[in-house]
């Protein structure tokens, strides 16, 4: 309990997650008879793991591919497909985010990156700039559902046995149903901002796949390669950030040797950001096993809640409102080992479950108060998280439409890996 109470008062003023996480930990395990240095032993115990070592990889991926400056060829491929269409820009923002999301697994970094570009582009184009701001976080969402992705492999790591390539296939149709319905959503309410542009020529879209064939191949050689069995997620996030590295200073050549001190610690940074709360959060962990915690929730939820779809009901309702408060990566590795277990009690598929969890802790990265793209976006606009918010309420509520989907049709999450055996 002292614990707890330590977690709720410095997450009230604002403390950083990890930080918070720690000093609860401390707090709870001197009042036991163990030695306060058991919870360094802990916290560098959870960061003894092979796998762990694929998401620096992915972010330093990421990185490399941003600074290549392989956006504006990722932008004029979606351009010749969706362009000509109604709210052309705004199709292309959508579809620029799902070619994006096989590059970097992070909708930050979705963001950011495609942000930069589209926010004023559309403003000039007649679009609102409020509008451009809100769209282009709310697409953000399906950047961690399309592989690779960072929260997979996290969830992965926390309930030690889900697979990553079958959680990698199951993101995929998700992510291509929001993008779907965030292009009928722009279709129908976006159409007058901006005036229809002509259909680019057959030579015109080849010349756009031919300028963005090293992106694209990108996420396809990830996948596969996992899937084939060739590599393990960590051996095929080397490979990205090889690939990378010399797609960048080889072959596009568009990338220097004197940015790479830079881009090495922006990764360093954003993977140490992760890695801490992963380390503290495996001491809190261990610490909740220890005094049977996910033991207790798990009975007490059984006696009262004996169906599956009751089940994912609550979870989901949790979840988004966890997700006003806590950045998502942070609340998986909190409510994880007490759900998961749960989940598995009722019989509920653990790939269709992780990506519900995924889906639904994303959405919270545009939602506010606490949502990180809206602030990211908003850094870019300058126009107020408000008039963003207001903007984006409507893709919040396709973003839960498509949730609601894969919750309860489950077949349309776990298809692709029934497909291909897993």
């Amino acid at each position: 309990m002292l614990g707890f109470a330590i977690l709720l008062v410095l997450l009230a003023i604002g403390s950083p997650i990890a930080f918070a996480v720690l000093l609860a930990v401390v707090g709870h395990v001197s009042t036991l008879p163990f030695n306060v240095s058991l919870v360094a032993q802990r916290i560098f115990a959870g960061l003894d793991s092979f796998s762990i070592l694929a998401i620096p990889l992915f972010v330093l991926a990421g990185e490399l591919m941003n600074e290549s400056g392989i956006t504006s060829r990722i932008i004029n491929f979606a351009n010749a497909l969706v362009g000509h269409m109604r709210a052309g820009l705004a199709q292309v923002n959508i579809w620029a985010s799902v070619i994006f999301a096989g590059l970097s697994g992070s909708a930050v970094a979705d963001t950011s990156a495609l942000g930069r570009v589209f926010i004023p582009t559309m403003e000039k184009e007649g679009y609102p700039r409020s509008f451009a701001a809100a769209l282009t976080a709310a697409s953000s969402v399906i950047g961690p559902m399309i592989p690779p992705s960072i929260p997979v492999i996290i969830y992965a790591l926390i309930t030690s046995g889900v697979s990553v390539p079958a959680l990698f296939l199951a993101g995929v149709t998700p992510g291509l149903f929001l993008a779907v319905g965030l292009s009928i959503y722009v279709y129908c309410f976006a159409g007058h901002y901006a005036p229809l542009k002509e259909k680019l020529t057959t030579k015109e879209r080849l010349k756009a796949f031919v300028d963005a064939w090293i992106p694209l191949f990108m996420p396809i050689f990830i996948v596969g390669s996992i899937l084939t069995g060739i590599v393990t997620p960590t051996e095929a996030a080397a490979f990205a950030a090889a690939y990378a590295l010399v797609a960048g200073m080889f072959i596009l050549k568009s990338l220097k040797l004197t940015q790479l001190p830079s881009i090495f610690v922006r990764a360093m940074r954003d993977s140490s950001v992760i890695l801490i709360v992963i380390a503290v959060v495996a001491a809190a962990n261990w610490l909740l096993t220890f005094s049977r915690v996910p033991q207790t929730v798990s009975a007490m939820v059984l006696e009262q809640v004996s169906s599956p779809w009751m089940f994912l009901l609550l979870v989901n309702v949790i979840l988004l409102v966890v997700g006003l408060f806590l950045e998502g990566i942070a609340a998986m590795l909190i409510l994880l080992p007490i759900l998961h277990p749960i989940a598995m009690s009722l019989g509920i598929d653990p790939v269709h479950f992780g990506i519900v969890v995924i889906f639904n802790l994303m959405i919270g990265l545009v939602t506010p108060p606490m949502g990180i793209c809206l602030f990211v976006s908003n850094s870019i606009a300058n126009v107020g998280i408000a008039s963003i918010s207001r903007q984006i309420m409507p893709m919040f509520l396709v973003e839960l439409a498509v949730l609601m989907l894969i919750t309860f049709v489950p077949s349309t999450v776990t298809f692709l890996p029934r497909l291909f055996g897993y």
